[in-house]
């Protein structure tokens, strides 16, 4: 059974305006002092600064997937002032709505992710976005959901550990699925999906890596990323304690968890059904330009990540370059906005 067109499937969108003076007061007061072993990653300028596309992104939604259900705006309490807060299906999210007692203020992406089930009204079936991922092509239903369950690519890779990066999170996510889900012999509970001809080269990745008796890590695609709400409850009966823990730090630490734990947990346990990555692409912004205005002019994909890196020396002008790009794109006013 593939997606339906009816079927109820909600977008949550985190988003932080990082030049907020309120905002950044009460950052203030919880900044990580440089005695901080993790003050670099918790504090990096990357994990809040504001590009100027959020107006791209609901354009994009309301371009490329009218049949969503409701978007959930996930925000500390700013809003942007072109915002059209009174649009049907957008649902304003404040931190306080959802998240555990004794978690807030929280300055930590991570610590919101494990805990996006409890944002109310949210529907069983929805797509987590980073506010640097965008739609750029038309995409359905059953590009995310496909007899109900979450589309994915299944494929391992090595976990790579590089300073600041996402190495300790993985690995983080990896001990817990591993020792659930008994490592390698959950390739072989689901073959076919495993083995799906739609992930194409990336297959080799998976097959050299089969001789391991557990799983070194996943291949990720940094897309947005399907999931059941189920899948979170799960996992916080089993992993209430972690999760916990994450949800209480107010910024990024070593011990923390992510919500590729969701991910990787509906991989592991066959609650998926296999996607061709060629959906989207990935991108650096502190990368070649050209390659991305190539990919966005012709929409040689349907998904896009836009990563920001604190290694940009030129920032004001791909910035300028970016949103030429998108006002190209979606010249059109959506909706969303006043």
């Amino acid at each position: 059974m593939r997606g339906r067109k009816d079927e109820k499937v909600d977008f949550v969108l985190l988003w932080v305006d990082g030049s907020d003076e309120a905002w950044l007061r009460e950052k203030m007061k919880y900044k990580p002092d440089e005695s901080t072993p993790d003050k670099a990653a918790a504090d990096a300028a990357k994990c809040f600064r504001d590009w100027g596309t959020l107006k791209y992104w609901f354009r994009g939604v309301e371009t490329c997937a009218p049949w969503v259900r409701k978007i959930h705006f996930v925000t500390w309490g700013h809003l942007p002032p072109w915002l059209n807060i009174e649009h049907p299906k957008l649902h304003i999210v404040n931190h306080r709505d959802f998240m555990p007692e004794g978690s807030l203020p929280t300055f930590n992406s991570q610590a919101l992710e494990m805990n996006l089930h409890r944002i109310p009204d949210l529907a069983g079936h929805f797509v987590y976005f980073n506010d640097d991922t965008f739609l750029i092509g038309r995409v359905r239903v059953r590009d995310f959901f496909e007899g109900g369950l979450p589309r994915d690519c299944a494929l391992m890779t090595p976990v790579f550990p590089e300073r600041f990066g996402t190495g300790t999170v993985q690995i983080n996510n990896m001990e817990i699925v591993n020792a659930y889900f008994g490592g390698i012999s959950a390739v072989f509970r689901n073959k076919s999906k495993w083995f799906a001809p739609c992930y194409g080269p990336h297959l080799f990745r998976t097959l050299l890596l089969l001789p391991f008796r557990r799983m070194c890590g996943f291949y990720e695609p940094h897309l947005p990323n399907a999931f059941l709400k189920s899948t979170f409850e799960t996992v916080w009966e089993k992993e209430a304690d972690v999760l916990l823990k994450t949800s209480r730090s107010r910024f990024r630490q070593k011990d923390n968890v992510n919500q590729w734990l969701m991910r990787y947990w509906q991989l592991m346990s066959g609650n998926f059904a296999p996607r061709n990555p060629k959906i989207g692409q990935f991108f650096d912004l502190s990368g070649d330009m050209d390659a991305i205005e190539r990919v966005i002019k012709k929409r040689g994909c349907r998904m896009l990540c836009l990563n920001d890196s604190d290694a940009i020396a030129d920032m004001e002008a791909r910035k300028e370059r970016l949103l030429r790009l998108f006002e190209e794109l979606f010249p059109k006013k959506s909706d969303y906005e006043r």
